[in-house]
C-alpha cells in the first residue's frame, strides 16, 4: 500500500514513524484505511493496538512508570545518558528521553485519533452499548495519555482528530484547557463502560474514576477527587488484597485490587526487562535501577513511629522491626533475593546460594563486583523468581492503578479541603492494616498538618516503584528539597551509627549522624527551581523548532 504522510506539529520524527505507522501498518497485515472498521472484529483489533502502544518501554525495555521513580529522590539509574541527565539536572531541550516521551505519547494520541475518527464506518454493524463502549476506551487512553503529558510538560498541543497540512502550526493549550478537556472526557464515557473489565488489561468505570481523581488531586481540584475516588469506591468491585508482596508478582494478577494494568505476553514476543535491571548481580542482573538510602530510612518502625523516635529502632539491625512494605518493596541486605543471600557490605567476600540444593557458597558478586548496587539495595516489585533465565523477557503485567491508590487520593483530597471526618482515617488505616502490612492505625485527633503528613508518608510507602513520586514532589512542591544535593547509598562497610531525624514527608536529614561522611554519595544532584524551571520538563528543541507556535517553558 502506498505509504501516506501528512506534516503534523509533533517531529519529523512522529511524522514518520506514528503517521506511517498507523497509516500503512495499521493494523498489523489487516485492509486499506480506507476500508478499515468495517465490523466488531476490527474494532477490537483496533482497541487492542492502543493498548498495546500505549504499554511503551523507553529505558531498558522497562515500562515507563517503573523508571519514573529513578528520576526522582528515592531511585537511581546507573546507566549514563540523556535519562541519567534528567535525574542529576543536567538536561536540557535536546535530551533524548525527553524528546522519545513527548513523541511516544503523541503517537498514541494519534492511534486514537485514528480509531475515533474512522470508526463510525462500523456503527450500524455492532451493537450500540458494544460501540459506545469501546469509544470510550479509545477517549480513556488518549485522555490517560494527557494527563502524564500535562504533568510533564504543563501546556501541551491539545489534538482530538487526526491531522491535516493545515494544522501544522499548532499552539499549546493551556495546562488548565487540557485539564478540562480530559475530565470532561471522563464525565462522558464513563457511564458507557463495564463497573471493571478484570483480566483483560481494558479500562472500565474504576478505571475511569480512578483517573478522574487522579488527575484532579494533582491539579488542585480536592472535591472534584475525593468525589471521583468515592465513586471508584462505591462501585464495590475492587478490594485491597491480603498479601502486598503478591501484587507485583505473578501469583497476584488476577488480584481484586487491580483496576488496571498493561498486559505482557512471551507467546506474542511482548514482554519487558525490568526484572535484569532490578535483580542482583548474584542473580545475574544488572542491579542499574536501585533505590536509595533515603527510602530505606523513611519507612516507619511496626509501631507506626519514625525511626528517629521509635525505641523499636536498632541502628547495628536497621531492618528489624520496620514496616513490612520495606522488605516487599526493597531487596535489603541480610534479605533472601532471588534465591541468593543479598549482602552488600563490602568485605562480604562470598554467600549462600539457595537455588541449589542443598544451598552452597558462592563468591558473593554484589560485595564485589564493580558494578553491584551503586546504593546497596536493590528493587524487589516486579521481580519474581519465574522469571529465572528469562529475567529480559518477563510478562508480568504491570499494574497501573490498584485500589490502595484510589484510597489514598480520596484520604489526601479530604485532607487538603479540610474535610476531615472518619472517612479519612478509615481510608488510611484500610492502607495501613492489609493482613501482610498490619501497620498500626493513625490516632484520632491529628490535624490537618499531621493528617496531610501521614498521607505524604502514606503514599511513599505503599507506591514506591510504582511511578507516582515523580509527581508527588512536584504538586507538593518539594522536589528543590530532595532533589538537590547529594544522593545516598548505604555506608559500604556497615550501617549508620543513629538514625537521622525525619521530617513532616518522610525525608531524612543526616546532618547529625557521626558517621555520614561513609555513606556513598552515589550521584550529586542539581535542581533549578528558579522560575519553576525543573518542576517541568523542556518541550523538545526540535518542537519548538518546526512549530513557530509553541513557546518553551519557562528557564529553558
Amino acid at each position: 500500500m502506498k505509504k501516506i504522510y501528512f506534516i503534523c506539529f509533533l517531529t519529523l520524527t512522529v511524522f514518520l514513524s506514528s503517521c506511517a505507522d498507523y497509516l500503512e501498518r495499521y493494523p498489523l497485515d489487516g485492509p486499506a484505511s480506507d476500508t478499515y472498521f468495517t465490523d466488531e472484529s476490527d474494532l477490537l483489533t483496533g482497541i487492542y493496538g492502543i493498548y498495546k502502544i500505549n504499554s511503551y518501554r523507553p529505558v531498558d525495555n522497562i515500562p515507563l512508570q517503573l523508571v519514573l521513580d529513578n528520576l526522582t529522590d528515592i531511585g537511581y539509574d546507573r546507566n549514563t545518558g540523556d535519562f541519567h541527565q534528567i535525574s542529576s539536572g543536567n538536561h536540557d531541550v535536546n535530551n533524548s528521553f525527553v524528546k522519545d516521551i513527548w513523541e511516544k505519547s503523541y503517537q498514541v494520541i494519534a492511534r486514537c485519533n485514528f480509531m475515533l475518527d474512522n470508526m463510525h464506518r462500523a456503527e450500524d454493524a455492532v451493537p450500540a452499548a458494544t460501540y459506545k463502549a469501546l469509544q470510550g476506551e479509545a477517549r480513556f487512553v488518549r485522555a490517560f495519555t494527557y494527563h502524564y503529558l500535562i504533568e510533564l510538560y504543563g501546556g501541551v498541543p491539545l489534538v482530538t482528530h487526526m491531522l491535516s497540512l493545515d494544522d501544522a502550526q499548532m499552539p499549546r493549550s493551556s495546562k488548565k484547557e487540557v485539564f478540562d478537556f480530559i475530565i470532561k472526557e471522563l464525565d462522558e464515557i464513563v457511564n458507557d463502560l463495564p463497573d471493571k473489565q478484570g483480566g483483560t488489561g481494558r479500562a472500565g468505570k474504576s478505571a475511569v474514576y480512578t483517573l478522574k481523581s487522579r488527575t484532579a488531586l494533582y491539579n488542585g481540584e480536592y472535591d472534584m477527587a475525593a468525589e471521583a475516588a468515592l465513586k471508584a469506591m462505591s462501585l464495590n468491585v475492587h478490594s485491597l488484597d491480603s498479601n502486598y508482596g503478591e501484587l507485583f508478582r505473578y501469583a497476584g494478577e488476577g488480584s481484586q485490587e487491580i483496576i488496571w494494568s498493561h498486559q505482557f505476553l512471551q507467546s506474542a514476543d511482548f514482554t519487558h526487562s525490568t526484572p535484569i535491571c532490578f535483580v542482583s548481580r548474584n542473580g545475574q542482573g544488572y542491579s542499574n535501577k536501585v533505590p536509595s538510602q533515603t527510602l530505606v530510612d523513611a519507612y516507619q518502625c511496626i509501631d507506626g513511629k519514625d525511626i528517629d523516635k521509635s525505641d523499636l529502632y536498632d541502628p547495628e539491625n536497621p531492618f528489624e522491626n520496620r514496616d513490612p512494605r520495606l522488605g516487599y518493596t526493597l531487596a535489603v541486605p541480610g534479605s533472601v533475593f532471588f534465591g541468593f543471600q543479598f549482602e552488600t557490605h563490602r568485605d562480604s567476600l562470598e554467600c549462600w546460594n539457595y537455588n541449589t540444593d542443598p544451598p552452597t557458597r558462592i563468591e558473593n558478586q554484589d560485595g564485589v563486583n564493580a558494578y553491584a548496587s551503586f546504593t546497596g539495595y536493590c528493587w524487589r516489585k516486579y521481580v519474581d523468581e519465574a522469571d529465572w533465565g528469562m529475567t529480559a523477557n518477563s510478562q508480568i503485567n504491570l499494574t497501573i492503578m490498584r485500589y490502595a491508590e484510589v484510597l489514598l487520593n480520596y484520604a489526601e483530597a479530604k485532607i487538603e479541603a479540610n474535610q476531615i471526618d472518619p472517612s479519612v482515617y478509615d481510608a488510611i488505616n484500610q492502607v495501613r492494616q492489609r493482613a501482610s502490612v498490619d501497620m498500626p492505625p493513625l490516632p484520632t485527633g491529628l490535624t490537618q498538618a499531621e493528617l496531610r503528613s501521614a498521607v505524604r508518608k502514606e503514599r511513599l510507602y505503599e507506591l514506591a516503584c510504582e511511578g507516582f513520586r515523580l509527581f508527588d514532589i512536584r504538586r507538593w512542591k518539594i522536589a528543590e528539597q530532595v532533589m538537590d544535593g547529594p544522593f545516598y547509598g548505604r555506608v559500604q562497610r556497615g550501617y549508620l551509627t543513629s538514625a537521622p531525624t525525619i521530617d513532616e514527608n518522610g525525608i531524612p536529614n543526616y546532618s547529625h549522624v557521626a558517621n555520614r561522611s561513609e555513606m556513598r554519595i552515589v550521584q550529586e544532584r542539581i535542581f533549578n527551581a528558579k522560575d519553576g524551571r525543573d518542576y517541568l520538563w523542556p518541550i523538545p528543541e526540535l518542537e519548538v523548532s518546526a512549530n513557530a507556535m509553541i513557546e518553551q517553558n519557562p528557564g529553558w
